[in-house]
């Protein structure tokens, strides 16, 4: 697991004790990189919860959620085997672990990659703010239409599932520009590198449980929409692999 956590004191605790419930029918360890917090969120990771392995990775400044993403990464290919996954999800316990144990079912079905989706049957973002559902509904339109992965309806989800291999292939090609992005535009981008080691794509539904947040939203409207467009921009212009990945 990895946990890119910015002054989330109030609700980590809750996402570590859940889970530590999900750790009882799966072997987890967590990641919680936190990225340069003024509160308290790195002395509730090192207190950590029963039963669950959680390691803490400090960033000594706010760096952005892509260089706490890309930290997390790295320090989970470091340790794990080729077999394992990794899953990203917020820090804010918005996200129900219990899905973890949906997305391992997929892993083990062939999937590479797996998104926890609030646009496919089943899945619900009516508990989030307006401006937010607005933003991902959007996104989701503009880069279903634009980039034609298969099997994907949802990219702007931090919620996803990842196997290390997979992740270990695209590392080796793009080593630190993994992740360039510092804003939320990442997870779009973490996609797209993908996308060249022509992964399977499958997506489970997705309650969002944006009522459980007890830290303020780091989401700034105008930026985040300004770096989808860079995103997009960059996509088009940057030549793809020279070889297969």
């Amino acid at each position: 697991m990895v946990l890119p956590a910015y002054n989330e004191q109030a609700s980590l605790p809750s996402l570590l004790r859940r889970l530590a419930a999900a750790a009882a029918t799966e072997r987890i360890v967590v990641w919680v990189v936190d990225d340069g917090s003024a509160d308290g969120t790195a002395d509730v990771a090192e207190a950590g919860a029963p039963g669950l392995d959680v390691r803490l990775v400090r960033h000594p400044q706010n760096m952005g959620l892509g260089q706490a993403v890309q930290t997390g990464i790295r320090s989970v290919l470091d340790a794990a085997d080729p077999d394992d996954f990794v899953v990203v999800m917020d820090a804010d316990d918005t996200h129900d672990p219990a899905m973890i144990r949906k997305m391992h079912e997929r892993i083990d079905q062939g999937a590479d990659v797996v998104i926890c989706s609030r646009f496919v049957a089943g899945g619900d973002d009516s508990t989030a703010p307006p401006f937010r559902r607005l933003l991902s509904r959007g996104a989701a339109v503009t880069f279903e239409r634009m980039l034609g992965l298969d099997g994907v309806h949802d990219f702007t989800s931090g919620f996803r599932a990842y196997r290390v291999s997979l992740l270990a292939r695209a590392a080796k090609h793009w080593g630190e520009r993994l992740v360039e992005e510092r804003g939320f535009a990442c997870m779009v981008e973490l996609l797209l590198k993908l996308r060249h080691c022509n992964p399977v794509i499958d997506e489970v539904p997705l309650v969002l449980q944006y009522d459980r947040k007890q830290s303020a939203s780091k989401l700034k409207l105008r930026r985040t929409i300004g770096q989808y467009m860079k995103l997009l921009a960059r996509d088009r212009l940057a030549p793809a692999p020279f070889k297969a990945l």
